[in-house]
């Protein structure tokens, strides 16, 4: 067996890993303040200006169960450079473009390479830890999405306002390179192949039918009325696509979304609560650089430093709700002070106009940040616990899936309705008259309350989880029959090779050797689990694994 890997040797992988994810969400969000800027300058409008955000992020989706399948087949830290390397040439491009169409077409290309990042760089963390050593590093990973998600639009903001805005594609360059050069020198990983089947149709039919969704709810209203042969094309089309997605995810091998995980009463309401809280995250990130520079008329730079409420509540209250969930075991309190949360900042923002008061601004974005600092991770810690260890890596990346598809057409939702509301040739700020600036602050309210009245959701969500103390063992649930079971050792390095987007039974790394003539060892062991087992707190319990023929 190798020897175990110390906390630094972990920590050096781990940095490339986290630096090529900082990079990844950047560049999602960093665009949010300097979006107005580049359609004002490639003479874009208002859905375009939706499309830049949710054409990356669609892309992003749709591709990362297929990257972690490709996982099981290939070199996984290859396929993670790869990610990285596709993320690049198209983050060098989309600086580059010349219109609207290119820089859509070309955050395609950063969001395939950005569902790589996202999706590989869990599968190599599972790799990396036994599941009981997971938990000591996810903090960390959790902080680096909340500074991404959130600080994007702050750095986006400064790089408009001094060296320009095809600064904020090039930036992340430099940063993946150096998480390119990290994972070369520190990741080791074995490249153990396995023969499993990619579940492409199931992929293209889910992502067919939401992207017909997206497109549908940007184009109606607008380019053809809801009520017209064009909405009965994208609406019948994306039924037919998720119907179809269903019927083949039942039959799949190796299904993108296991149709068995809805089952689960903690999977399904966590998940539910998740995609609120996608759009929530999204939305208020994308449209509130907008709200600031547009209707009330602030540079990027200072539009950026007015959602540092949002950034200081995100922050701090995702670290210490995490700190305090590690030492008490419970979790559902946050969960559910974190949502009515969301719902009550959601709401105050949905009462804002083209001149509401900045300081009140700021509270109303720092609820909306404790809301989503107390949810988002907790959320997908709820998921994680409610289910084995067989199911870890297919409800995680489920979870994910599901959010960011909320997010997206969240995005593409609100993005529509701001569009209807606003009629406008131009979002060039200079050009703009004080009329249609202060119809941009009036509309903007409109889009709070919609988001709001999505979190109600999150809140019946997490008000209906049933809460399961956190489990301090590893959880290995027997996939066979009549097989016969041995306690885990707490401590036992599990699912070294753990795949996060596939769901296979997990190959267990440490086998409990039984002797055949250790009669008074087994007694020992025995008597010994009993113990343990009354020792452990009320309602938890020792999880048993299937002992090898050749052992039996």
């Amino acid at each position: 067996m190798n020897r175990p890997s110390s906390h630094r040797e972990i920590l050096e992988a781990l940095s490339g890993i986290w630096v090529a994810l900082l990079v990844a969400i950047l560049s999602s969000t960093i665009v949010s303040n300097a979006l107005p800027t580049i359609l004002a300058e490639l003479k874009g409008t208002q859905a375009q200006y939706t499309w830049v955000i949710t054409a990356m992020l669609l892309a992003s989706t749709a591709s990362t169960p297929v990257w972690g399948k490709l996982a099981d087949l290939f070199d996984k830290k290859m396929l993670l450079q790869v990610a990285i390397v596709l993320f690049v040439i198209g983050s060098v491009l989309a600086g580059l473009s010349q219109n609207m169409e290119q820089l859509i077409g070309f955050r395609v290309v950063q969001g395939l390479g950005m569902g790589g990042v996202q999706a590989l760089g869990q599968v190599v963390v599972g790799a990396l830890l036994s599941p009981r050593e997971r938990g000591r590093y996810s903090g960390y990973t959790g902080m680096v999405i909340s500074a991404g998600t959130v600080g994007g639009p702050l750095v986006g903001g400064f790089l408009v306002d001094w060296p320009g805005w095809r600064w904020c594609f090039f930036v992340c360059v430099p940063l993946a390179l150096v998480a390119l050069a990290v994972l070369h020198k520190t990741l080791h990983l074995p490249t153990a192949k396995q023969h499993v089947k990619i579940d492409y149709l199931g992929a293209t039919l889910i992502t067919g039918g939401v992207s017909l969704v997206l497109m549908w709810v940007s184009f109606a209203g607008k380019d053809f009325a809801w009520f017209s042969g064009e909405s009965a094309l994208f609406a019948g089309g994306a039924l037919l696509a998720i119907g179809g997605a269903y019927f083949v995810e039942r039959r799949a091998s190796a299904p993108v979304i296991p149709l068995h995980l809805f089952k689960n009463r903690t999977v399904v309401l966590a998940m539910l609560g998740g995609v609120a809280v996608g759009t929530a995250m999204f939305g208020a990130s994308v449209f509130m650089g907008q709200y600031f520079q547009i209707a009330r008329g602030f540079s990027p730079t200072k539009a950026g430093l007015l959602t540092v409420p949002l950034v200081l509540g995100l922050s701090i209250s995702s670290t210490v709700s995490g700190q305090l969930i590690a030492k008490s075991g419970k979790w559902k309190s946050y969960l559910v002070w974190g949502s009515f949360s969301l719902v009550a900042g959601l709401a105050l923002l949905g009462t804002i106009d083209h001149a509401t008061n900045l300081v009140l601004m700021g509270a109303y974005l720092a609820l909306v940040g404790v809301g989503v600092g107390l949810t988002m991770q907790n959320l997908v810690l709820a998921v994680q616990n409610g289910v084995g260890m067989a199911d870890l890596g297919a409800a995680s990346s489920t979870a994910t899936f599901l959010r960011s598809l909320g997010g997206t057409a969240g995005v593409s939702v609100l993005g529509a309705v701001l569009a209807a509301h606003v009629s406008t040739t131009t979002l060039d700020r200079g050009s703009l008259s004080p009329v249609v600036r202060d119809s941009y602050g009036d509309a903007m309210g409109q889009l709070f309350l919609i988001a709001a009245g999505l979190a109600v959701f999150t809140v019946i969500a997490v008000l209906l989880i049933k809460e399961q103390p956190l489990r301090d063992f590893v959880d290995v649930t027997p996939t066979g029959s009549g097989a016969q079971t041995v306690a885990t050792e707490p401590d036992s390095p599990v699912d070294t090779d753990q795949r996060i987007v596939d769901n296979p039974a997990p190959a267990v790394d440490k086998r409990l050797v039984l002797s055949s003539d250790g009669g008074q060892e087994v007694a020992a062991r025995s008597a010994a689990l009993r113990s343990t087992q009354n020792s452990l707190p009320s309602g938890s319990r020792i999880v048993t694994q299937p002992v090898p023929s050749a052992l039996r």
